[in-house]
C-alpha cells in the first residue's frame, strides 16, 4: 500500500481533490489499517460530473463492440488476479476467503456477460397491423449514471452496476462504500490500465455526503444504488420528484425460508445454515427469518441450534474458517442491539454466542469485530420487532407453523420487505405454491436464498427495492427505449382503422 493517501480517479487522472480530509480503511478481523484516501467533497463530485457529462457525446458514438473491448481487458486482469483480489477482498470486508475469491468471480461473470452482450442483438422487431410498416424499439444511452454501491461485494456489485451501464454508451461517476476503498482503488486502476477514454469512467472516494452530491445533481440521468433501506429510500423519493431521472434501488430484506412438512431436512438445515451464516450475515439477501412446519419443526430446530452453536468463526483468510468478523464497531454495536431487543420482547433464546470466548478469537486478532450466532424461537404470529426489521447479521429466527403451505407463505410474506426467499420441500404444488404467492424479487427451491447468478435480475419487491440495479436487468434503468414505425409505402395507412383522408369543405 502506498504511503501517501490515495488519490480519486476524475478524467483520466489521479487527482488529490479539493478537500483537507483523509480517511483510512481497516482490516474488521484485526484492525490493521489498510491504507489512506482523500475524502472527497462536493467540488470533486463536480469535477467528476463535469468529465463525465462531456466525455459523453463521444463515448456513446463508438459501437458496442468497440466500448466493449475496454471491459474485455478488465475481464482478463480479473480472472488473473483472482487469488490476489480475493485475499483483498477478504482483508478489507472480513469475508471469508472462499467468499472474497467468489466476489472477484462474480465481478469477472459480470463483466463477460455485459461485454459479450455487446455482440448480441439489441432491441426488438415488433409486427405491425400494416403490411407496409416496419415497427421495431432501439435503445440508445440516458447519459451519465451515478453509481452508488457497498461494503459486502466490493469487487462484484461495482461491475454489476457498471459494466452494463459503460457497454449500453454511459458515462459513470462511482462512489465506493467507505468501508473497503481499497477494492476501489483497484478497480479504478483497472479502468486506467484498459486505457479507458478520459472522462468515461470517474471514482470519488468518500462518505454519504460524496455520495449525495452524486445522486441530487442534474446532470446524472441514472442513478443505480445498493445498500441499506434508509438511504435507498430517501434517493428514491428524491429523484421520483425530478422529471426525466431515474433511481433504480436496491435496499435489503428481513428475508425467509419455508421449511414444509414435505422438506427433506439435510437440504434444509444446510440452505438454512448458509443463508443466515455466510457473510456472518452481512448479505442482502441473508435470512433471518426460519419458517418450519411443526411436523419437522423439533428435528429441524435441534439440528439448526447444533450447526449454530459449532460453527466456525474465525480469520477470514483461513480456509476452515465459515464466518468472519462483522465490518465494523458500529455494526457489533448495532447487531447486540436487536439482540438484546429480542430479549426483551421476551423470546425464547436457543443460541447466544454474541461475546465470543477468548479461545475463539484468532490469535492476534483482538481488535476485529467478533460476533457468533443467536438464534431464538418467537411466535409466529407476533408483531414482534425483532422478527420483523432487518438486522444484517448472524441473527436468527425460528418459526413454529402449523397447518398449509398456505399459512406459511402468509408468515413469510409478514414483512415490509420482499428481496428473497425460498422453499424446501418435496412436494411440488407446495413449490408452485409458494413461487406464484411469495412476496419476493429473488426466489429458490431447495437451495439457500442466496447465490445469485449475473444472467439473471436481481432485486426485490416492496421496501426492498424499486427496480433491478444490477445484473441483466440494469439495462432497463441505463437505457432509453424509442418505438420506431417506418413506412414503406407511397401511401399512408393507419392502425386501427383510422382514417388517412385529408378532407377540406370542398369534399362532398
Amino acid at each position: 500500500m502506498s504511503s501517501e493517501p490515495y488519490q480519486h480517479y476524475i478524467n483520466g487522472e489521479w487527482v488529490e481533490g479539493t478537500g483537507s480530509e483523509t480517511f483510512t480503511s481497516q482490516n474488521p478481523a484485526n484492525g490493521e489499517t489498510l491504507g489512506e484516501f482523500e475524502r472527497g467533497t462536493e467540488d470533486d463530485v463536480d469535477a467528476a460530473l463535469a468529465a463525465a457529462e462531456d466525455s459523453f457525446e463521444e463515448w456513446k458514438e463508438l459501437s458496442h463492440i468497440d466500448r466493449a473491448e475496454y471491459l474485455w481487458d478488465i475481464y482478463h486482469e480479473l480472472k488473473d488476479r483472482h487469488e490476489e483480489l480475493g485475499e483483498i477482498v477478504s482483508k478489507e470486508c472480513g469475508k471469508e476467503i472462499s467468499e472474497g475469491k467468489a466476489d472477484v468471480t462474480e465481478a469477472w461473470h459480470m463483466v463477460e456477460w455485459a461485454a459479450g452482450d455487446a455482440r448480441h442483438p439489441k432491441g426488438d422487431v415488433v409486427p405491425s397491423e400494416i403490411p407496409s410498416k416496419d415497427a421495431y424499439m432501439r435503445r440508445k444511452p440516458r447519459g451519465v449514471v451515478g453509481c452508488i454501491t457497498p461494503w459486502n461485494f466490493p469487487v462484484a456489485i461495482p461491475f454489476w452496476h457498471m459494466a452494463v451501464s459503460l457497454v449500453e454508451g454511459n458515462t459513470v461517476v462511482w462512489k465506493p462504500a467507505e468501508q473497503t476503498p481499497w477494492c476501489g482503488q483497484i478497480i479504478a486502476e483497472m479502468f486506467e490500465d484498459a486505457g479507458i477514454p478520459d472522462g468515461v469512467f470517474n471514482m470519488v472516494q468518500g462518505f454519504g455526503d460524496a455520495g449525495a452530491a452524486i445522486t441530487d445533481d442534474s446532470r446524472v440521468d441514472t442513478v443505480l444504488f445498493t445498500g441499506s433501506a434508509a438511504v435507498g429510500h430517501e434517493i428514491a423519493s428524491k429523484v421520483g420528484g425530478e422529471p426525466g431521472k431515474l433511481a433504480a434501488c436496491e435496499m435489503g430484506g428481513k428475508n425467509g425460508i419455508v421449511v414444509t412438512d414435505e422438506a427433506d431436512l439435510d437440504v434444509a438445515v444446510h440452505s438454512a445454515v448458509m443463508s443466515s451464516f455466510k457473510t456472518t450475515g452481512q448479505r442482502c439477501v441473508s435470512s433471518e427469518r426460519l419458517i418450519v412446519h411443526e411436523d419437522v419443526y423439533d428435528e429441524f430446530k435441534a439440528r439448526f441450534v447444533e450447526n449454530a452453536k459449532n460453527v466456525a468463526v474465525g480469520d477470514p483468510l483461513e480456509e476452515n474458517t465459515f464466518m468472519g468478523p462483522l465490518i465494523e464497531e458500529e455494526h457489533v454495536e448495532k447487531v447486540s442491539r436487536y439482540n438484546q431487543l429480542a430479549k426483551d420482547e421476551n423470546v425464547n433464546v436457543l443460541v447466544d454466542r454474541e461475546e465470543l470466548d477468548d479461545d475463539e478469537i484468532p490469535e492476534g486478532h483482538d481488535d476485529g469485530h467478533w460476533v457468533g450466532p443467536f438464534v431464538y424461537e418467537a411466535d409466529a404470529e407476533a408483531d414482534l420487532r425483532c422478527t420483523h426489521e432487518e438486522v444484517f447479521g448472524p441473527h436468527v429466527a425460528l418459526l413454529k407453523y402449523s397447518g398449509d403451505i398456505e399459512d406459511a407463505v402468509e408468515i413469510h410474506n409478514d414483512t415490509e420487505y420482499g428481496l428473497a426467499g425460498a422453499i424446501i420441500s418435496e412436494d411440488y404444488r407446495q413449490i408452485n405454491y409458494y413461487r406464484d404467492n411469495a412476496e419476493v424479487g429473488l426466489a429458490y427451491g431447495n437451495l439457500p436464498c442466496i447465490g445469485a447468478e449475473v444472467q439473471l435480475p436481481f432485486g426485490g419487491v416492496k421496501k426492498s427495492g424499486n427496480g433491478y440495479p444490477s445484473a441483466r436487468e440494469v439495462i432497463e434503468a441505463v437505457t432509453e427505449r424509442t418505438a420506431w414505425t417506418l413506412n414503406n409505402s407511397k401511401e399512408i395507412e393507419m392502425a386501427q382503422g383510422l382514417s388517412a383522408d385529408i378532407k377540406t369543405g370542398n369534399d362532398e
